[in-house]
């Protein structure tokens, strides 16, 4: 490992982290979840191409609720609370 897509995979789950952390706005974290994305398929890309198995699976899973994210933050309405 230590390749170019890892150096890569590694600085963009940095950058997408750090933009849900700051909490900038729905949308901004919906972007950050797209990141997120990206950032899992080339860890899985990287971890078949390696015999990484672990590595792989881990971003498999985490490629699906990233994918989740992406569908909260960008594509469905924002829920109201009930009022009490």
């Amino acid at each position: 490992m230590e390749g170019m897509v890892e150096w890569v995979a590694s600085i963009g789950a940095m950058i997408a982290a750090g933009l849900i952390a700051a909490d900038i706005g729905r949308k901004m974290t919906g972007y950050a979840f797209v990141l997120f994305c990206a950032v899992s398929m080339l860890w899985i890309y990287s971890g078949l191409t390696s015999d990484a198995m672990p590595i792989a699976v881990m971003n498999g899973v985490l490629l699906l609720i990233n994918a989740w994210g992406v569908y909260r933050y960008l594509f469905r309405e924002e829920r109201q609370p009930k009022a009490r």
